[in-house]
């Protein structure tokens, strides 16, 4: 019986993914006498949580048990403390899924709630609760963001033409998958090489649920002021990553077409990613969606910052050189980056390989 609550908790919480951020999903039911008589969930950054939610919707009935799958809140902070809320309430038992990741408040809010006599059961289904808040998770631990790589490939193992040519290797259901995941993430990354080549938009076409912020990883701000990002108007802030070494007038170029300009540490002649991500994560985006090409992907993977990996396979051969991962290999044949979790999934005529990365010796 405990877990047909939480799993309910846990659908309600997806609800809220791409509104949130960069507060956690969470989801929460009200049983009376193991009735459900409420429920509510987190909507959006600024408003109330779950358990409020669930709360509120309760009206004048009764409630004896609230599931929820993270840890009530007992911190003020753009909202009142749950712990607070749920005793007013007459609720004599809290069922969650997971303690708060938070350093600073982990187990505060089972610990207030317990003083107030409430019985508190922790570990409904805590591996799904686990992997539901995995980017909040990171963030709030390491105030890093959760990377997801994508790329598009074709049966070869192309990402382009010899010519530099990409558009359209996927199909359009896979694209819209891709305009869906930009409709949900804080931010979405290319190099700058991306730029000069295929002069992407980087939007959501689709309704999103937020704006993500567009980044470009360009040591030498050779991104041009003209570009199709710093002229569509309704797609999220344009940021540029650049080094101490990049020219100012091309900088004030940028800046003066709308771009906001970081100067972020060099490493050689690129930016340095540890840096990089540590500005991304500071600035609070928890989940950053990356569509670079081989040099950046091959980078973030060197630098072992690669969380989660979405794979487009277009049935397609294309021929000659090249692979979606370059500069960076594993030495070890038996030791590979793997995939844990992994979905495969045929979408229309592509075959979509999703998983988490497990890296060698992890």
């Amino acid at each position: 019986m405990d877990d047909q609550p939480m799993r309910r908790a846990l659908a309600l919480a997806g609800r809220g993914r791409g509104s949130v951020e960069p507060n956690p999903l969470v989801g929460a039911v009200l049983l009376h006498e193991r009735r459900v008589v409420a429920e509510g969930w987190h909507r959006a950054f600024g408003e109330s949580h779950a358990e409020i939610e669930a709360i509120r919707s309760l009206g004048d009935r009764k409630a004896d048990t609230l599931y929820v799958n993270l840890e009530p809140c007992h911190h003020p902070g753009k909202t009142p403390p749950c712990t607070e809320a749920i005793p007013a309430a007459g609720i004599e038992k809290v069922v969650f899924g997971m303690r708060d990741p938070n350093p600073d408040v982990r187990g505060g809010g089972a610990e207030a709630l317990r003083s107030r006599g409430i019985e508190v059961v922790e570990g409904s289904l805590p591996d799904e609760c686990r992997k539901l808040n995995v980017p909040f998770t990171k963030w709030v631990t390491k105030k890093l963001p959760y990377v997801t790589a994508k790329w598009a490939m074709t049966l070869d193992g192309r990402m382009s033409t010899p010519s530099g040519d990409s558009r359209w290797i996927s199909c359009e259901a896979s694209r819209k998958i891709v305009h869906d995941l930009r409709g949900e993430v804080d931010a979405i990354l290319v190099g700058v090489g991306t730029v000069l080549q295929d002069d992407p938009r980087l939007n959501c076409r689709t309704e999103p649920k937020r704006v993500a912020r567009r980044i470009v990883a360009d040591s030498q701000a050779r991104t041009p002021p003209g570009c199709a990002m710093l002229q569509e108007k309704e797609g999220g802030e344009v940021i540029i990553a650049v080094t101490e070494r990049a020219p100012n007038a091309r900088i004030s170029a940028l800046e003066d077409a709308g771009a906001k300009v970081w100067v972020i540490p060099g490493q050689g002649d690129r930016v340095d990613l540890d840096g990089f991500l540590a500005r991304i994560g500071v600035e609070g985006a928890t989940h950053l969606l990356v569509e670079a090409g081989p040099t950046l992907l091959g980078s973030l993977f060197r630098a072992e910052q690669v969380d989660r990996v979405l794979c487009f396979i277009a049935p397609k051969i294309l021929g000659g050189e090249g692979r979606p991962v370059a500069g960076w290999s594993v030495e070890v044949a038996g030791e590979p980056v793997s995939l844990d979790d992994m979905v495969v999934r045929r979408v229309e005529d592509d075959i979509l390989v999703e998983g988490v990365v497990v890296r060698p010796g992890a």
